[in-house]
């Protein structure tokens, strides 16, 4: 941050769906990122170069009186939001907009927080949005700036402890994922592998699925976001579960595609281990110094090669294409990895070069909707500094063989 500059984080609202009805409270992952507080009406000012020391960290918690004891339970304390977040500075949220009026006396700039994410799609208006609004309408003289390309960078790199708490969802994604594994077979429904998983995951100190589960069986594997789940699954059918467990916020990313009868065909069984061979190859790409584009131009070689070798593609085909338009896109359409932290499609500025401890997705896929299946596999991945990066689902079973030797059992 620039000198005589304070940031503002605030936590997301509890959304309403209609009458008095909410969805469950999710924290604005900053503001959990930078102070582990999980509550809702928490705000964060960082001011590194307050002239008072008790200015240069703040956090603001919600108060809580009888009425919210007998209906919502004990909010945090000051003394325990101390305790979570290291800051010795707690107010209540009540007090924000006069101890903010004091401390922005002192400070010429606010760093601002608006959602950048290159995916990210705002269709509501946000707490964070509101208190934009606010401070640039009662405080038109400070200069602004975004906090979120500090962010972008802070967060893509993760601590040891980050990584431990995405290594503890990948474990209970493995446990969810060796359940359905003796669970599916001709005649189950989608939706009842997607409760076995919901079952495992909660039983495993999982607050559930990191994001919408992709439970697709027959034609719909070629739907890269499928979340009916709601077919029954036919013998000689595959089944592609994209599903995985979040642990304390830190989500894992999962895809396995399995045959509904417990063996592959032998044309299954083919595009299913030229998916694993490029997915295996492109993990090896994920070096300190390799860059985002780069990085899928590469693994676009890797699958064009593959779909050669299997006849997918030909010669002409290879001729014929160009560089918006690679032949290869007809069966692989998407990205082969993502940034994988507090969010499932994680913070990363995809033109910084990869850094070690940068965590990531690998998941290519082959999609042939002629043929009636499509395949995705997808594991979790740490860069290092050195050598391959860590993968942390090696002990969750990927080889064809190991899976047909499982649901055989």
């Amino acid at each position: 941050m620039k000198g005589e500059s304070l940031a503002v984080f605030n936590s997301n609202d509890i959304y309403p769906v209609s009458a008095d009805t909410e969805l469950p409270f999710e924290q604005h992952r900053d503001i959990f990122y930078l102070s582990g507080i999980d509550q809702e009406e928490t705000i964060l000012i960082l001011f590194p170069n307050a002239k008072e020391k008790k200015w240069r960290e703040i956090l603001f918690i919600r108060k809580s009186d009888e009425h919210t004891k007998i209906w919502e339970g004990q909010k945090l304390s000051k003394l325990q939001a101390k305790k979570i977040s290291g800051i010795d500075n707690i107010q209540w949220v009540e007090d924000f907009k006069d101890i903010f009026n004091k401390v922005s006396m002192d400070s010429n700039r606010f760093y601002l927080n608006k959602n950048e994410h290159y995916r990210a799609k705002i269709v509501v208006e946000t707490r964070e949005d509101r208190f934009i609004k606010w401070s640039e309408k009662e405080y038109p003289s400070h200069s602004v700036s975004r906090s979120n390309p500090i962010l972008q960078r802070l967060r893509s790199i993760k601590d040891n402890e980050e990584i431990e708490r995405i290594q503890h969802a990948c474990n209970i994604t493995m446990k969810g994922f060796e359940r359905v594994l003796k669970f599916i077979k001709p005649g189950v429904w989608e939706f009842e592998i997607e409760a076995e998983l919901i079952h495992e995951f909660i039983n495993n100190s999982s607050k559930g699925f990191a994001y919408s589960p992709i439970i697709a069986s027959g034609n719909d594997n070629n739907v890269l976001h499928y979340i009916k789940n709601n077919k029954q699954c036919i013998s000689g059918d595959l089944i592609l579960m994209d599903v995985a467990a979040e642990y304390g916020n830190y989500s894992s990313d999962m895809t396995r595609t399995v045959p509904v009868s417990g063996v592959f065909s032998k044309r299954q069984k083919q595009i299913y281990n030229s998916v694993l061979n490029v997915k295996n190859h492109a993990t090896k790409l994920l070096k300190p110094g390799n860059v985002w584009k780069d990085f899928h131009d590469q693994v676009g070689e890797i699958m064009t090669k593959e779909l050669l070798d299997i006849g997918l593609l030909d010669k002409v085909d290879i001729k014929n294409q160009n560089k918006e338009s690679p032949a290869y896109k007809k069966y692989f359409m998407h990205g082969t990895s993502h940034h994988l932290g507090l969010d499932t499609h994680d913070y990363g500025l995809l033109d910084d070069p990869f850094e070690a401890n940068m965590v990531f997705t690998v998941e290519p896929g082959i999609y042939l909707p002629e043929e009636g299946f499509g395949i995705r596999l997808e594991d979790d991945v740490v860069i290092q500094e050195e050598g391959d990066p860590i993968n942390l689902m090696k002990d969750i079973p990927i080889e064809a063989d190991h899976i047909e030797e499982l649901m055989n059992k």
